[in-house]
């Protein structure tokens, strides 16, 4: 399957949230990285017709996918940001419930529920009602309800905000066990959740495509853009102010900067290897570098 976003805009009034945005997924995991109010989840509501467009078009394998209907909204499985559970009610009916609303029978949901349910961790808790789960559970349930269907296209927005590191690392790996044969769309303005999985890192600002490559590459564009600086104790850092820090480590005799710049900050400056964090930033903050 192939997923196209041709000059795709959407506007509120003047303001766009998204604004002439092109991109093409084609399988695995994608990381959709941006700023809060960037245009991810205004991009992902047109994906799921929650929203309509202004300009543009989304294709799916060459046709429109406002004119595919229940075909394509089938074939979508989706977490949004903010999921609503009935908190009174059990995982199970839940999950059951979730079923109905998707078109599958009671047995066959029952019995994917099931398995779901066994691969997250939660078969324990099938009979716990949602309102005693803990954050990173319901986030679990989330997915399950994500995936009933089997869908082709796995959405996933903001899935990991909130979490503490632990469940963060296990919902990381949920995402890479159920990506295999999907594309997976994950939303997100915490880095290190794309760095660790996707394939591809699509980065937005002001709902504007910046880049789109993988993890390695965009990080290989910054080569001799980062370099670390030490800063003693009691000695000025405004030297390094105009230039974006990506990092800033309290050591032994002072502080540690990480500074993004075109040329050396400083003659003691040292190059160091880019990581996706520094794309990000150097993306948000060019024009100061």
């Amino acid at each position: 399957m192939k997923i196209e976003f041709q000059n795709l805009s959407k506007r509120y009034g003047r303001k766009y949230a998204l604004r002439d945005f092109t991109a093409e997924l084609t399988g695995s995991v994608y990381g959709l990285l941006g700023a809060n109010g960037a245009g991810k989840t205004t991009l992902i509501n047109i994906l799921v017709g929650i929203l309509k467009k202004d300009g543009g078009e989304v294709l799916v394998d060459g046709k429109r996918a406002d004119t595919l209907g229940r075909e394509f909204l089938a074939k979508i499985g989706y977490m949004p940001q903010y999921p609503l559970f009935y908190k009174d009610f059990t995982v199970r009916e839940f999950l059951a419930y979730m079923s109905a609303l998707k078109g599958i029978s009671a047995a066959k949901g029952k019995g994917r529920a099931s398995e779901l349910l066994e691969i997250v961790n939660l078969a324990d808790a099938a009979d716990k009602r949602i309102g005693a789960l803990s954050g990173g559970m319901r986030q679990r349930v989330g997915i399950v309800q994500a995936m009933l269907g089997d869908p082709e296209i796995l959405i996933l927005d903001e899935p990991t905000a909130g979490l503490d590191p632990h469940e963060r690392i296990r919902f990381r790996n949920l995402i890479t066990q159920f990506s295999e044969g999907r594309i997976v769309l994950l939303a997100t303005h915490i880095v290190p959740d794309v760095e660790c999985i996707a394939r591809e890192v699509i980065i937005v600002k002001e709902g504007r495509l910046l880049r789109q490559d993988s993890p390695a590459a965009l990080a290989g564009q910054l080569s001799g853009k980062v370099w670390t600086v030490m800063a003693q104790d009691g000695e000025s850092h405004e030297q390094f102010l105009g230039h974006p820090i990506s990092n800033m480590q309290r050591v032994e005799n002072g502080v540690c900067l990480r500074v993004l710049a075109n040329e050396r900050p400083s003659p003691d400056a040292m190059e160091a290897v880019p990581s996706l964090e520094d794309v990000f930033l150097y993306s948000l903050e060019g024009n100061r570098v």
